[in-house]
């Protein structure tokens, strides 16, 4: 917990950029009846039945310090699912920076041997020698800003029902735009002296 905090300490540094990500699904969602639209002095009717078209996995990162959002969708959440997102991370992102400060949670995916099963040995080794990785801890996904810029895009872009994942990533391609047009950052408040007198039943105690 204190190494990300100490992270988010950091001044921005356009050479090391600061970079949160994390993964979310989404549920593909038809509907049975044609929904009724929006007239004056009526709201738009949907019907509660509807139809599961399966799902969708939305691969997102954030820059805090810049207010850059960047977002991706794929039909899986696999290892090269992961493995391809962060080289676009590396190569057309940031392909300027000396390193690529990644923080993000320690699901199984997200790990250097991810590159290695989705690219050649050299390729997977050029990735990682841009990568100084910081994992959350366990239970700690809330250390994560990437949590807040899901908790944004729900709200304001994607609606209850999407039927397709070409539906899905044209909404989320529309409202990223708008989003980083804005320069949208992120003021992290909790440090690690909060940490160590909020939580400090997690620590230790010394007489």
């Amino acid at each position: 917990m204190e190494d990300v905090l100490d992270v988010y300490t950091r001044p921005y540094d356009a050479n090391r950029p600061v970079i949160c990500m994390d993964e979310s699904p989404k549920q593909l969602i038809g509907e049975v009846r044609e929904p009724i639209p929006m007239q004056p002095g009526r709201v738009r009717k949907i019907d509660d039945e509807y139809v599961r078209l399966g799902t969708a996995e939305i691969f997102g990162a954030i820059e805090p310090l810049k207010g850059t959002q960047i977002y991706e969708v794929q039909p899986t959440r696999t290892k090269t699912d992961w493995a391809r997102f962060i080289k676009r991370l590396v190569d057309d992102e940031y392909p300027n920076a000396e390193k690529i400060v990644l923080v993000m949670d320690n699901l199984n995916t997200h790990t250097v041997g991810s590159l290695y099963e989705a690219f050649s040995p050299e390729e997977a080794h050029r990735i990682s020698e841009k990568l100084e990785i910081h994992y959350t801890p366990k239970h700690g996904s809330w250390l994560n800003i990437q949590e807040i810029g899901f908790s944004i895009l729900k709200r304001q872009c994607l609606p209850e029902r999407v039927e397709s994942i070409e539906e899905l990533r044209e909404q989320i391609d529309t409202w990223t735009k708008e989003r980083n047009n804005g320069q949208h950052k992120v003021n992290w408040q909790f440090t690690t002296e909060d940490a160590r007198i909020k939580l400090r039943r997690l620590y230790p105690e010394f007489e």
